[in-house]
Order: structure tokens, then sequence, then C-alpha cells
């Protein structure tokens, strides 16, 4: 009996002591390798010629070069142009975009409001980031640069990092599914399922920052904006816009004046007891003076008489 009741306990400590080996190696800081971020012919150069250094002298390896890994940039560019025809602009610009393998993001068109106003468009522009530049080259043709300005920042130590935890994580989430394999008693396996649920979470979303990082890099934006070289003075109104016009006007004004009449026709309803009372008092007073004036009384004979 007491061999039978020793057994689950070893079991239980075997699993906890796998458990935490497995939580303590996920938590642990991984080192990114010197190969990651390369290109693969790169790292199976490094990784090739790694012997052949290892087996030179030392001073050979101390004038080795350092392979140096190739930056993983976000580049943004940013163009202000000023154009003869903004519609005809933007029609040149998706052209662009289509030749360039590009996307439209977004068009945010504004057309003048005064006499002075100019029309304006802004549009954000996607482009793989090799053709970055032959666009923009593209794109000035359009008319005459204002302003021009390129951004890029350097992402290639996070997206190692991310490689690295992504890697480390995977390896924890194959460990901890061998332990639940592995598990007897329910409250092992619930326990070794939630700590494998925290650790698929966290791969998922490391995972999504990864493509998103490396969609940015793949990819540059392009923030354009046309302007009209001339502003549209006391533009040519079409007649359909202007009998628009009237008609809303005509309707508005419709609709206003019996918005008032109803309104007038409730003030009247609730003070018409009022109005009542105060023509009645009115009529009554009239009659009154009527009846008692001296000189409403006077007889027919008595104004003979006199």
């Amino acid at each position: 009996m007491h061999v039978s009741t020793q057994l689950p306990r070893q079991s239980t400590l075997l699993i906890s002591a796998l458990l935490g080996g497995v939580i303590f190696t996920s938590c642990a800081s991984v080192q990114p390798s010197s190969h990651q971020g390369l290109p693969p012919g790169d790292r199976l150069a490094n990784q090739a010629a790694a012997p052949a250094v290892s087996e030179s002298s030392p001073q050979q390896t101390e004038n080795a070069p350092i392979p140096r890994a190739r930056p993983q940039l976000i580049k943004k560019a940013a163009m202000t142009v000023i154009v003869n025809s903004v519609d005809q602009s933007i029609n040149a610009v998706s052209q662009v975009i289509n030749q360039q393998q590009g996307d439209l993001i977004k068009l945010n068109e504004r057309q003048p409001t005064t006499d002075n106003g100019r029309h304006m468009a802004s549009m954000t522009l996607r482009v793989p980031q090799n053709l970055l530049e032959p666009t923009l080259e593209k794109l000035a043709k359009l008319g005459t640069v204002n302003n021009r300005n390129i951004t890029a920042e350097d992402v290639g130590d996070r997206l190692v990092d991310f490689q690295a935890r992504l890697t480390n994580l995977r390896k924890t989430e194959a460990n901890l599914q061998k332990i639940m394999d592995r598990a007897g008693s329910i409250k092992d396996v619930l326990s070794v399922a939630q700590e494998l649920n925290n650790v698929r979470q966290s791969i998922e979303q490391i995972d999504a920052q990864l493509k998103n990082f490396q969609n940015q890099v793949a990819y540059s934006t392009i923030t354009l904006n046309l302007e009209a070289a001339v502003s549209s003075s006391n533009p040519q109104r079409t007649l359909g816009s202007q009998v628009q016009e009237t008609w809303n006007n005509s309707t508005n004004s419709l609709g206003k004046f019996s918005v008032g009449l109803l309104k007038l026709g409730i003030w009247l309803m609730v003070y018409s007891p009022l109005l009542l009372i105060l023509a009645a008092s009115v009529y009554g007073f009239i009659r009154w003076r009527r009846t008692h004036s001296p000189s409403l009384t006077q007889t027919p004979e008595s104004a003979s008489s006199d």
C-alpha cells in the first residue's frame, strides 16, 4: 500500500520539475546569432568559412574581415509637386504606380471653396523598396517639386530579436507538448495546457509583429501632395449645378416656412383659452359701454324736442 501511494507523488514531482525547467529555459535570454538577418547565400558562406577560420592562425583570425549584416530599413518618402491640372496628375500617378507594381492606399482630394483657393490632392502610395527612387523620379516629372524628403529606420536588430524569441518559444511549445503527452493526472494536464496556451499566444503576437516589420521593410510608403499651379477664380458653373442649387434652396425655404406655420399653430392652440377670455372681456366691455353711455341711451323724442 505504501508503494502504490508513493508512485503518483513521484510522477507529479517529475512533471513539475520538467515544467519548471521548460519555463526557465523559455524565460532565459537568447543571444541572437550573427548569421540571422543575413540572406541565405551569405549565411551558408559564413557557415562554410567558420571551420577554416578556426583552423587558421590567431593572426589570420584577427585580420579576417567581420561580415556585416545587411541593414533592414523601413523607408518613407514625402513629396509636394506643383502641377497644372490635379485631375490629370492623379490619373498619371495611378499609371506610374501600376508600372512600379505598387498600390494606392489613400486619396484625399480638396476642391477650392473660395475664389483664391487651389485644387489640392493628397495621396498615400506603397511601392517595393528597390523601386522607391525610380518612382520618386517619375513622380517628380509631373510638375515642379516644392519639397522632397526621405527617412529610413534600421530595424535589423528588432527582426533578429523577434526571430530569436520566436524560435525559443517554438522550442518551448514542443517541450510543453511532450510534457502534456506524458502527464498523468488531470491537474497536471490542465496546468501544462494553460502554460501551452500562453506560449502559443506569445508566438502569434511575435509572429504578427515580425511579419509587420518585414512588410514595412519590403514596401516603402510615399506621401504625395499635389497642388494646382494657378488658383481657381470664379470657376464656371454648369447649368445642372445651378438648377440643383436652386431646387435645394427652394425646398429648404418651403420646409422652413412649413415648420414656421406649424410652430405658430402650436402657439395658438396653447394660448387659445387666454385669447378667448380676452376676446370675451373686450366684447363684454363694448356692450356695457353701449348700454350705459348717455349719448347712446337718449330716446328719439328727447332728441327731437331738443
